[in-house]
């Protein structure tokens, strides 16, 4: 599992981004909790290519980072 710190903030812009990430990565569970102060993206899966992630994310006007 990996955890990304985000600035998505509704329902709406959050489907947005699980939408671009699943077309790029269908075989993750991807999820958000926007209840967070982190605006929390949740990825499982095999190979979470980190760096895609943010760059898709970020390619959506979104700022992401990795949540240690």
């Amino acid at each position: 599992m990996e955890v990304f710190k985000t600035d998505v903030r509704s329902i709406r812009e959050a489907r947005l981004v699980i939408q671009k990430l699943a077309e790029e990565f269908p075989q993750l569970k991807i999820n958000f909790d926007l209840s967070d102060c982190d605006r929390v993206l949740h990825l499982q899966g095999n190979d979470i290519l980190q760096g895609k992630i943010i760059s898709i994310v970020n390619s959506l006007n979104y700022n992401c980072e990795i949540l240690i």
